[in-house]
């Protein structure tokens, strides 16, 4: 038999055992050889938790931990031993990178913030005897790059620590009631590019505070913040600018302002209906409308994917408002469809369009004529674009009734809505 198939003894009992530490000691012997330096690019391959155990092994292993980037891996701190964990980070491994703020337990909360209000000293979410947590501990973590804070019964109060981060790129807020936010605080983030804050009735502040990370910035979303206003127009140069929702905000202004040089990066908008054309905006003028829906499909052709479809389709629940002088109540003594003082919008191919409609309670749709934006596609164009055109409009077809109000582009006067109401009961 070859000596090539001879198998290799094994190795048992104490002499595995040697082999073991003869490998260990090896192992140990190079890594003593390597510079600190090369032992914290080495750590920085290895979650937090890991390299939390490794720094144990010696004095330079201890060292380099300290000089460590860590991997972009969530620490999420929401428990005790979380929040334990993250005080021997703050020495052992500050160049953490992103971290989560969340509720500790039970009897247990956070430093408060600057009570210069009352409610930070009204709140009844947790006991009074609940034991408190030094929030400025996150403040050695001067690397940070994403700080996600969802600890609202655990924070209470006004803090600047929180806005103090030069690397920081995401800051998220969710949900924190309790937390006094101004925005003139966030210029100690200086290269942020994603915020998100969302329902704090606490949050202040103009939206053209955000104007000083002009060159960072590319994501903003603050809603349910009843106390932030300003205009949204106010950001129309921010060149990196991707993502705008301001739901549910004090925010003004007018959507026809946006020019063609305004947001050049957007490629999602959401608006409160406290601006000109945002969601729920109530027109006071039927003649106005018209134009609006000009602009809008301007905006549409610029950027296709500008609104999120679900809600593009429904108009954003535009529609005539009761206080205008063209606003009148339905009929249900005819049982006739209601007056059609809401909008909606169509897509055919690359053929748009809008009408006037009122849903019935049983889904109906009832509506006026098409208003085409687009003219209609050459039927003997080599493209495919006319049949498509043509699927489109059979597929609305299928959804809409316009027989009640077939010929009107608008919703009737009121005089002539009656009148059809009649003629509906009689035929």
């Amino acid at each position: 038999m070859s000596s090539l198939s001879k198998k290799k003894p094994r190795l048992d009992g104490k002499r595995a055992d040697a082999a073991v530490a003869t490998c260990d000691d090896y192992l140990v012997a190079m890594a003593n050889e390597l510079s600190g330096d090369v032992v914290a690019i080495i750590f920085g391959c290895f979650p937090p938790k890991e390299i939390m155990h490794m720094r144990r092994v010696c004095k330079k292993w201890r060292e380099a931990a300290k000089r460590t980037i860590v991997p972009p891996t969530v620490f999420d701190v929401n428990s005790l031993d979380k929040y334990n964990a993250l005080v021997a980070m703050a020495t052992a491994l500050p160049n953490l990178q992103q971290i989560t703020l969340s509720n500790l337990g039970w009897l247990h909360k956070y430093s408060d913030g600057d009570p210069t209000h009352s409610w930070a000293t009204q709140r009844s979410v947790l006991p009074t005897t609940s034991i408190t947590r030094d929030i400025n501990i996150i403040s050695n973590f001067r690397k940070l790059r994403m700080l996600n804070i969802q600890a609202q019964l655990s924070l209470n109060g006004r803090y600047p620590v929180l806005f103090n981060f030069p690397l920081l790129r995401i800051l998220r807020i969710c949900s924190g009631t309790y937390i006094k936010v101004d925005l003139e605080m966030l210029q100690g983030l200086p290269l942020l590019k994603i915020l998100e804050l969302h329902g704090n009735p606490h949050l202040i502040g103009n939206l053209r505070s955000l104007r000083v990370l002009k060159d960072t910035l590319e994501e903003v979303e603050i809603t349910r913040c009843q106390n932030l206003d300003g205009d949204f127009m106010d950001l129309a140069d921010v060149p990196r600018l991707k993502e705008l929702n301001l739901e549910h905000t004090k925010v003004t202004g007018d959507i026809r302002d946006i020019g063609k040089d305004g947001f050049p990066a957007l490629e999602s908008l959401r608006l409160p209906k406290t601006v000109h054309g945002g969601f729920g905006y109530e027109f006071q003028l039927i003649s106005d409308v018209p134009s609006f829906m000009h602009t809008i499909h301007l905006l549409l052709q610029r950027t296709p994917r500008l609104f999120e479809q679900d809600w593009l389709s429904y108009a954003f629940n535009w529609k005539l408002s009761e206080d205008s002088a063209n606003w009148y109540e339905s009929d249900d003594e005819w049982c006739s469809p209601g007056a059609p003082f809401r909008m909606q919008l169509f897509l055919a191919g690359s053929r748009r369009g809008w009408s006037w409609c009122k849903k019935s309670l049983y889904g109906d749709v009832h509506s006026c004529e098409i208003n085409w934006l687009d003219s209609e596609p050459h039927r003997h164009s080599e493209s495919s674009d006319y049949e498509t055109y043509i699927e489109g409009l059979k597929s609305i077809e299928g959804i809409l009734d316009t027989k009640f109000f077939r010929g009107h582009l608008r919703p009737p006067s009121e005089l002539e809505y009656r009148r059809l109401c009649e003629e509906s009961v009689i035929l």
